[in-house]
């Protein structure tokens, strides 16, 4: 079977964008892939899927996850230029690792997030995608991906609430939301 790199795009206002990218990412893993996972907002937290991919990260080094963002509930904490510094460092680390060679499967999670913000430009994500070498599989994640990128990718899926916990006051849990 030839290889052919897949664009995807998980998009929506539901859960789940992440947690579907990840496993993905734990199948392409266990299929032999090299994969990195570049997380644009989160930050400074532990989340059970970084547990889970550093033991994997020990198994052969096949795996990695980097946080470069400064998290979201720091955003009240910390300067709009600050978070505007990580999340081009992180556009940097995507276009290095990009055109590196390195990696069959890149998540760049949470970039819709980081255009919504005003963090990136839709242009830079544009250029990712441009940069795409035809084998590489590349996954976007977060809310409110722009119809440029939708019109892009291969494989658009959109994660629709029906109903959510916390409009019942119940709060994120441990192991399902993070």
């Amino acid at each position: 079977m030839k290889k052919h790199g897949l664009v995807l795009v998980h998009t929506g206002d539901g859960k789940g964008k992440t947690t579907a990218a990840l496993g993905l990412a734990m199948r392409a893993w266990g299929d032999g892939l090299r994969v990195l996972i570049l997380q644009f907002i989160k930050g400074g937290q532990t989340y059970g899927e970084l547990n889970t991919i550093q033991t994997l990260a020990e198994v052969d080094g096949r795996i990695c996850v980097e946080q470069c963002g400064l998290g979201f509930t720091q955003r009240g904490t910390r300067t709009e230029p600050e978070h505007q510094e990580a999340a081009a460092r992180a556009v940097g680390k995507a276009r290095e690792a990009i055109q590196s060679g390195a990696w069959d499967l890149i998540i760049l999670d949470e970039i819709n997030y980081a255009v919504k913000f005003g963090l990136i430009e839709e242009s830079e994500v544009l250029g990712l995608l441009d940069l795409r070498p035809s084998e590489l599989h590349l996954v976007l994640t977060g809310r409110d991906a722009r119809p440029a990128v939708l019109e892009r990718a291969d494989l658009v899926t959109e994660m629709k609430m029906v109903k959510h916990p916390y409009q019942k006051g119940i709060q994120a849990q441990k192991g399902i939301e993070f």
